[in-house]
């Protein structure tokens, strides 16, 4: 109980509330525009053909492969300290999954469905956003889902580019050797992680068609 209690003086202390604002704002701004990015190229790239396949497979594999904070830091050189390098940082990290969920979903959708929205009459752009991206909504949600987590627990590397965010108090105690500091960054990381994870499942649930909603049969009595 001690060390609860030190925590919590601790987050007190360390400007918590203002921290945890700043980090959900950052996590909000990288997501929000790695989410519109990310949806826009997969349905382009799933429009063009076999080179924007290799493309999209590419720039995810990279996206996973460079670390975020050799991208924040690059970043840093090109402008300055602040919010924005940050920003920009957890949105390159949050592209790759979007990116390639959307192209997927887009790109798997039944032709047949396609041909026949066709045959009703309907435009490009009607059959894109009544058929194609409806079918689609489950995996791009999913992506948006994992760059949703990924953003909000990789967020807390803005402290040591001087944008703010719950990194700061682990950062704090880290060097300070403190541990009831150091808990009171990483707890509030790993609740805000926690819920990122359940709000984006029940969004992915609320938004998927409710004919590709998988889900169990209600079970009868036998002889009902």
């Amino acid at each position: 109980m001690s060390l609860l209690a030190d925590t919590w003086d601790a987050f007190r202390a360390q400007d918590g509330w203002g921290q945890t604002w700043t980090h959900v704002k950052l996590s909000v701004v990288a997501l929000g525009l790695a989410a519109v990015a990310g949806v826009a190229l997969g349905v382009v790239a799933a429009k063009v053909g076999r080179l924007a396949s290799f493309l999209v497979i590419t720039v995810s594999n990279l996206g996973r492969t460079v670390p975020t904070f050799a991208i924040i830091v690059l970043i840093l050189a090109l402008t300055s300290i602040g919010f924005w390098p940050a920003a920009l940082g957890l949105f390159a990290l949050g592209v790759p999954p979007i990116l390639l969920n959307a192209f997927t979903g887009i790109r798997d959708v039944d032709p047949g469905a396609v041909e026949a929205s066709r045959g009703m009459g309907l435009t490009p752009l009607q059959v894109l956003t009544r058929v194609e991206l409806p079918l689609a909504v489950p995996l791009i949600f999913a992506g948006i889902r994992t760059s949703a987590v990924q953003i909000v627990a990789t967020a807390a590397l803005a402290g040591l580019v001087g944008s703010g965010g719950l990194g700061v108090i682990v950062q704090s105690g880290l060097a300070n050797g403190q541990t009831e500091v150091l808990l009171a960054g990483a707890i509030p990381i790993t609740i805000l992680a926690a819920l990122a994870e359940v709000l984006f499942a029940g969004t992915e649930r609320l938004a998927t068609p409710r004919g590709l909603r998988i889900g169990r049969a209600p079970m009868t009595k036998e002889g009902t």
